[in-house]
């Protein structure tokens, strides 16, 4: 899915984008020591590597040890992206079948979860770049596409397009953010608020903030 790294490489990636996402930051050594969704990545990249060499039960023990220490199950077999930040984290779940992109937040209490018994492709596809809100279920093999956003609590059960937003119960989608949504944590470009993609450089003026989507 990206570029290879060095394991040190991307353990500082993992630790300067906690740094950029997190206002709350106190340094990168309490990162690296203190900040559980960093640590169920780290988890999980080696769990994942077992998984591809044909060690899965290996691999799945060490996923339910990440499970035990972080709060954060992320199936063994998951194709994760780079600079996943989950925030808080607690309760977050994430499939066997599930692909998420680069530079994707998602915060506690998250679920990409199936909706079938049957073997395949269940779980959904996370495009790069987008903002999960806490306790949002994205259920089924659903694609949910890049730079888009899905809202607090929402259950979503039905493709996302690019851009778009989504909340509610079932979740409704928006191809296009209201102005008052726009440029706010819930949009992800939003100069001065920490959960703004680090290559975001948009501003606008006038834009109320949306963070009871977060």
């Amino acid at each position: 899915m990206t570029k290879k790294l060095s394991a040190w490489a991307l353990v500082r990636e993992d630790i300067r984008t906690a740094k950029d996402r997190d206002p709350a930051c106190p340094s990168a050594l309490m990162i690296a020591l203190s900040y559980q969704g960093v640590h169920a990545v780290w988890y999980h990249r080696v769990a994942h590597r077992l998984w591809r060499a044909g060690r899965r039960n290996l691999a799945r023990l060490l996923s339910q040890l990440a499970r035990r220490r972080t709060g954060i199950e992320i199936h063994p077999g998951a194709q994760i992206g780079r600079r996943l930040f989950i925030d808080h984290g607690m309760g977050v779940v994430i499939g066997e079948t599930s692909v998420v992109g680069t530079d994707v937040l998602m915060f506690h209490g998250v679920t990409l979860g199936g909706t079938t018994m049957s073997h395949g492709k269940r779980h959904p596809t996370i495009g790069d770049r987008v903002v999960i809100g806490a306790g949002a279920k994205i259920l089924g093999p659903v694609y949910v596409g890049s730079d888009s956003r899905i809202g607090a609590n929402a259950v979503v059960v039905k493709d996302v397009p690019i851009g778009a937003t989504a909340v509610g119960v079932p979740a409704i989608v928006r191809e296009r953010p209201k102005p008052v949504e726009v440029h706010t944590a819930a949009s992800c470009v939003d100069d001065g608020d920490s959960h703004v993609h680090p290559n975001a450089t948009t501003q606008q003026e006038n834009f109320e903030p949306a963070m009871y989507y977060i």
